[in-house]
């Protein structure tokens, strides 16, 4: 499976599992497969749902800092890439 860089990790809150995202390029679409790596990170998810400023949405272009429900913990600076 091919892995295409699209953001980085921001913040990630733990009581909630949310994991603040900063899409550095391409678009992220609900539905789409992420991997989230880093030093202690190495996992696979489907993304469920996206926020933006508390507001759901579908997709998120570069610049975009969404708000996404994560099934492990992550850490800031971990690398996200777009599994197609």
């Amino acid at each position: 499976m091919e892995e295409t860089p699209i953001g980085r990790v921001e913040k990630y809150f733990g009581k909630i599992g949310v994991a603040a995202i900063r899409i550095t390029s391409g678009e992220l679409k609900v539905g789409d497969t992420i991997k989230i790596k880093g030093h202690a990170t190495d996992f696979e998810q489907t993304v469920d749902s996206m926020q933006v400023e508390h507001a759901s949405v579908q997709t998120a272009g570069p610049g975009t800092d969404v708000g996404i429900k994560v099934a492990q913990k992550v850490h800031e600076h971990d690398s996200v890439y777009l599994v197609k």
